[in-house]
């Protein structure tokens, strides 16, 4: 196993808000924090990215921050906010809101951006890959300046900030924690320097990772290897993972496997997308019965 076995534990759902009115948003998030998932996940797409695009899409952010004033307990982000549709100070600006409306329950995703289509149908820019994970870091840079500093001038090939403040700061006294999605090689050795949490997943055609060619373990292996190239301890960086697929989400023993083979790896942190298809009860099942057993099994008894 990778060296993060000190770092606990932790279980998410991730609810894609494509084609879902407000109540239904509402209420999965309120179930998950019911059920005592540990966080749940929005995703950033102006339309769903499979099936009919006229379907409805309610904007990321501007959404979770409403679900943010209705929770109380769960963790919860956007896995993970497009770099492409906001300038990084208007982000901040929103990560901000959203960590004080939740009482400092945010994680804050972030990935290059991807999907194509939605770029061309509302016109916004899609740069050339190289060019989107330069723009990413330097919108990292940014973001934990104006999070830190008093004041924040910034002189960048793609963004520049002169004197700006951010107020108020994050109310987590130790900032707010960064996600980065990050599949292929470079964006891997983005995260190890960053990131508080990396997140990958395998290789799913019509998402990130259509056409990423290594497996999972060896991506573990060039991100803890970028750590240390970094000088940063890999034990000390979150990693999660998270699964469609049906014998993972539809079966309690299918749950059980996903975590344990992901354990195995060094993985801390697991999300599964919740079936239509699942037989009754599954999920209230995982969550009740197996959560508990796996939180004990690796990180002992609850103190």
């Amino acid at each position: 196993m990778s060296g993060v076995a000190a770092l606990p534990v932790r279980f998410g759902l991730f609810l894609s808000q494509a084609g879902r009115s407000w109540d239904e948003n509402l209420a999965r998030f309120r179930e998950a924090e019911a059920l005592g998932f540990d966080h749940a996940w929005l995703v950033d797409h102006l339309t769903p990215t499979d099936g009919d695009p006229g379907r409805p899409m309610h904007e990321a952010w501007t959404l979770l921050a409403a679900i943010a004033a209705r929770t109380e307990q769960i963790r919860l982000g956007v896995l993970v906010t497009s770099n492409t549709f906001r300038h990084p100070s208007l982000l901040a600006k929103q990560a901000v809101t959203v960590d004080h409306v939740s009482g400092g329950r945010l994680i804050l995703g972030l990935g290059a951006g991807w999907h194509v289509d939605e770029h061309r149908r509302y016109g916004l820019d899609l740069p050339l890959p190289a060019e989107r994970v330069d723009r990413l870091e330097e919108a990292i840079e940014i973001l934990t300046a104006l999070m830190r500093e008093q004041r924040t001038t910034y002189q960048g090939s793609h963004y520049r900030l002169e004197d700006a403040p951010l107020e108020p700061k994050p109310l987590q006294r130790t900032g707010i924690p960064l996600l980065i999605a990050a599949h292929r090689p470079r964006m891997i050795r983005l995260a190890a320097r960053y990131a508080d949490q990396w997140d990958t997943f395998p290789e799913i055609a019509g998402t990130a990772t259509d056409g990423v060619t290594t497996t999972i373990g060896e991506r573990v292996a060039a991100f803890d290897a970028a750590c240390r190239d970094a000088g940063r301890d890999p034990a000390t960086v979150r990693r999660s993972i998270w699964t469609e697929a049906p014998e993972h989400v539809t079966s309690e023993d299918g749950f059980e496997s996903f975590v344990r083979s992901h354990r195995a790896l060094g993985f801390t942190d697991f999300s599964i997308v919740p079936s239509d298809d699942a037989p009754p009860g599954a999920l209230e099942r995982i969550a009740r019965e197996r959560i508990p057993a796996l939180r004990t099994e690796f990180d002992g008894p609850a103190r």
